[in-house]
């Protein structure tokens, strides 16, 4: 009996341990194509660590715009997306039910602004100019139009011109094709750090303090899937602290992970560019202890604003659209080790 004992417990020393649970799977859709360095996080997420530290696979997939983000979301061919939340208020009335439960940016996203060497200085000057746009039609036509009637402008005292992103949106800015710009606050970050353009900004003050963009799921996997969302968030949270403290390493992840060459000068403008977002990312503030909260009576203010400008054919109840359920998880770990830790990241 003795040596049958011997031999059961070589046995077990020396047969291969159980193979190790695999990690929860998500998949992520993001409605921006192609991935711009404003969402840098979720790819500091992965290279970082921090999604396997959280026993999760995450896989990145795109959609052509928020709309098309919130649809995949919405039919379970996604279970996160990561968008502004625009669409899911004027889609409320068509049975878009969708929560976002970790903000992307502390502030509004989008502004209207000039170069700071335009003669343009207050609201009324604006009666005859351009304005471009990122798109004819969109929400920032409607914060415009009301920013813009306070000081007794109609639409038809100015217009508006569709010059779309990037280097196509900074042509015709450069080339005086628009006076001014509608704009994601993200794109003239970027302008700035790329072509040294400084703004002069004229932003609503209504809607200055809301926080429109984050990630967001059907209830349906908010029901089925609250622990790995959790830990997603949590992941997330690490993510954007890393990326206020060590934008360097960020850049270099963003560029391995779009399949650029990482170039001394590619990396220098990636560089200056998160460094120039660095205001319009949740961790801006080290010392905050809910990185990353919605602002729910912020969502519901957003939400009387598109009542009020007819973007809506009813108020939508915007408490219906944000939860912060998981915030003070996502918040719950050591932030000096962390911060330390992507510190030293070289």
């Amino acid at each position: 009996m003795f040596r049958a004992v011997l031999l059961a417990l070589a046995f077990a020393l020396a047969a291969p341990p159980p193979p190790a649970a695999a990690d929860d799977a998500l998949v992520l859709v993001g409605g921006n194509f192609p991935p711009s360095v404003a969402d840098v996080e979720d790819i500091v997420a992965d290279k970082a660590g921090y999604y396997g530290a959280e026993h999760l696979s995450v896989t990145k997939e795109f959609a052509a715009n928020a709309g098309a983000c919130f649809a995949a979301v919405s039919t379970g061919k996604g279970d996160i997306c990561s968008s502004s939340l625009e669409a899911v208020i004027q889609g409320y009335s068509r049975g878009v039910r969708l929560q976002f439960f970790l903000a992307r940016h502390p502030m509004y996203d989008y502004t209207l602004a000039v170069a700071d060497t335009s003669p343009i200085r207050t609201l009324a000057d604006f009666r005859g100019k351009t304005i471009g746009e990122t798109g004819s039609g969109g929400v920032t036509e409607a914060s415009t139009d009301a920013l813009l009637a306070t000081a007794g402008l109609r639409k038809g005292d100015y217009a508006y011109l569709p010059i779309s992103r990037g280097a196509e949106a900074l042509t015709a800015l450069t080339a005086g094709k628009v006076d001014a710009v509608s704009f994601p606050l993200q794109e003239l970050a970027i302008f700035h750090a790329a072509a040294g353009i400084a703004f002069r900004y004229f932003p609503n003050p209504r809607l200055a303090d809301i926080r429109n963009s984050g990630f967001g799921v059907s209830p349906e996997t908010l029901a089925a899937k609250p622990d790995q969302l959790r830990r997603f968030a949590r992941a997330m949270v690490k993510a954007y602290i890393f990326v206020r403290v060590n934008p360097r390493v960020s850049a270099r992840m963003f560029l391995e992970a779009t399949n650029r060459q990482v170039t001394p000068a590619a990396l220098d403008l990636v560089t200056r560019e998160i460094e120039a977002l660095e205001p319009l990312f949740p961790a801006y503030d080290l010392t905050a202890r809910r990185i990353g909260a919605m602002n729910a009576d912020g969502i519901a203010r957003y939400c009387s604003f598109f009542a009020d400008v007819g973007a809506t054919p009813e108020l939508v109840p915007g408490a219906s659209l944000v939860t912060d359920q998981f915030i003070d998880f996502a918040n719950d770990f050591d932030r000096r080790s962390v911060i330390a830790q992507a510190k030293a990241r070289r």
